[in-house]
């Protein structure tokens, strides 16, 4: 299945899929059977389901911008069930990631975070760090029966330490992922 594996909302989204066969070796092709696509996510109570018109033995399937538009940020998973007849056939499954639009009409709000949820942790340790510095937090106190024990100093230097090592093992994926080549390979010249 062609589908892609990350999408904006607010593009159009296209793709193709071809031909298959079942269990027995029986083609599964766009002149007999119809192809759909369900879309679910478990963030909102969101659903689409995009229906494959005939290219080829295959199928086209097109998600518009005001589709998409619609589709909020996070995972969804899919479903490709092809059907002929009574007969039901799923060729497909699995998840891709919607991440949100940066486009907007008028005043630029809500505010936007792009960051990752290791960006936003190690931004919350940092702050963490910078409070017990400054003598605002303290270690442990006590409400009625509850207890609440906060990080040392050592425990979140040694936390910010490896939220900074996962942020950039994340940025060198992404630079990898974007064709601009691993950081860390080091080129040699002879002459």
């Amino acid at each position: 299945m062609n589908i892609p594996s990350e999408i904006r909302a607010g593009d159009t989204v296209k793709w193709r899929d071809n031909s298959s066969t079942d269990v027995f070796g029986n083609e599964v092709k766009s002149d007999e059977w119809t192809l759909k696509y369900f879309l679910r996510t478990n963030e909102a109570p969101d659903a689409h389901t995009s229906t494959g018109t005939v290219f080829g033995t295959g199928w086209e399937f097109t998600l518009s911008a005001t589709v998409t538009g619609d589709f909020d940020a996070g995972t969804w998973y899919w479903q490709a069930i092809a059907t002929k007849g009574a007969e039901s056939l799923t060729l497909g499954y699995g998840s891709l990631t919607v991440e949100a639009s940066l486009s907007y009409t008028g005043a630029a709000t809500p505010k936007f975070d792009g960051r990752t949820q290791v960006e936003k942790d190690l931004g919350a340790v940092q702050t963490a760090i910078r409070t017990l510095i400054a003598g605002g937090a303290v270690q442990e106190y006590r409400i009625g029966n509850r207890n609440l024990k906060r990080y040392e100093l050592q425990d979140l230097i040694q936390l910010e330490g490896r939220l900074k090592a996962e942020v950039n093992r994340e940025k060198q994926a992404e630079l990898i992922a974007n064709g601009l080549g691993n950081p860390r390979n080091m080129f040699v010249r002879f002459n």
